[in-house]
Order: C-alpha cells, then structure tokens, then sequence
C-alpha cells in the first residue's frame, strides 16, 4: 500500500501489538489475476522470532485451496475516523480519514493433521474467550470431530509487514487538539479510539 514518510510505523513490537488487539483480518489471495477475501479471527504468536498468524476456513469456502505454494496477504484495519476541516486554522481546507492499517505479507502452510487442528481451534478458543473452553471440553468428541471435518486451519509465517498510522501528524498542535477533543467525545468507539491513538501521539 501507500505509505508516506509521516504516517511509516517500522517498530515490530508495535506492529505486532496493534494486529493483537485487532485480529479480525481479511485474507487476500489472487489467481490469475482474479483477486478473493474472506474475514477471519487470526491468532498472532512468535515462533523463532518470526511472527506466526493462525486461522481456519469454513472447508465449503474454497479459497483455502488458494493459499498452497502462494504468496498471501492478511490485512488488519481499525479503528478510522473521518476528520472534518472544521478543525483546521485555514479555510481552504478539505476533508480526510484517520486511520491505522497494517499489511501482513507471508506464505501460508495447511494445517491437516487433526490434532493440529484441534490445537488451532483451542488457541483460538483461548484469545477470544477463555471462558468457553471447559464447555467445548466437555462436548461430545463425535460433535467436535465433525466441526473440526467442517474447517481447513492454516497458518502464515509473515515475511514482511507495511504498516500505516495516519494520525494528522502534517498538522499543528492546535490542530490536533482540536480534533483529539472532538473524537474523544464522540459518540461512536471507533472516534475515540483514533483519538486515543492520536493523543498518545503527543
């Protein structure tokens, strides 16, 4: 993606933490220059100072039979927020979005056997709702067998991240106060949020 020199994150530690706290990506795959996404919950871990991103198909969604001997991208967005020029010291001024975004590049392996797979569906289980995993314990194994028939887990060993933080950070500090002000007390999460991260930008 584009990237200017203001809005270039290059910290890992900070890559990695924002792809944590929002892990729902999208996962871009192209074949013969016809391009497929799908949403997914993605697991970010460290293996050998490599940062791992594990996830699973629906098995009827066929894009997984994409990702073999491919290059895959995953992209992590969020929070954004439109910024009215309403703040800005000059009348000609326009409108514009603030937001973060993160590209994740790497190649993706099949995870097939399916004590592996289990594996991948209790890590997943374990960092969105820890709580659930005595009652998936107790299911049923015929039930649990029959969900882990219905997913393809995979997961990608990331080669390279672009990542962008758009933060008004081309304009003054009178500027960005105003605007930090008026996200923070907006009504919508994703406002605040922004303007959480812009303040400490600070």
């Amino acid at each position: 993606m584009y990237i200017s020199k203001l809005n270039l994150v290059t910290d890992q530690k900070e890559i990695v933490d924002f792809i944590k706290r929002y892990s729902f990506g999208t996962i871009v795959t192209a074949v013969n220059n016809v391009a497929n996404a799908s949403h997914l919950p993605f697991v970010v871990s460290q293996r050998d100072g490599k940062t791992i991103l594990t996830s699973h198909f629906a098995k009827a969604n066929t894009q997984w039979k994409e990702l073999i001997g491919r290059d895959v991208l995953v992209i992590f967005t969020e929070p954004h927020a439109y910024i009215s020029p309403k703040h800005y010291d000059k009348e000609q001024s326009v409108p514009t979005w603030n937001y973060i975004a993160v590209h994740a590049y790497g190649k993706a392996r099949l995870i097939e056997e399916s004590t592996a797979a289990v594996e991948v569906l209790e890590s997943t289980i374990n960092n969105y709702e820890a709580e659930y995993m005595a009652q998936w314990q107790r299911l049923p194994e015929d039930y649990k067998t029959k969900m882990i028939k219905g997913i393809v887990a995979f997961e990608i060993e990331v080669d390279s991240f672009q990542a962008s933080k758009k933060l008004s950070q081309n304009k003054n500090e009178a500027e960005k106060q105003r605007i930090i002000n008026a996200l923070t007390d907006s009504p919508h999460q994703t406002d605040q949020e922004i303007g959480r991260y812009m303040a400490k930008e600070q």
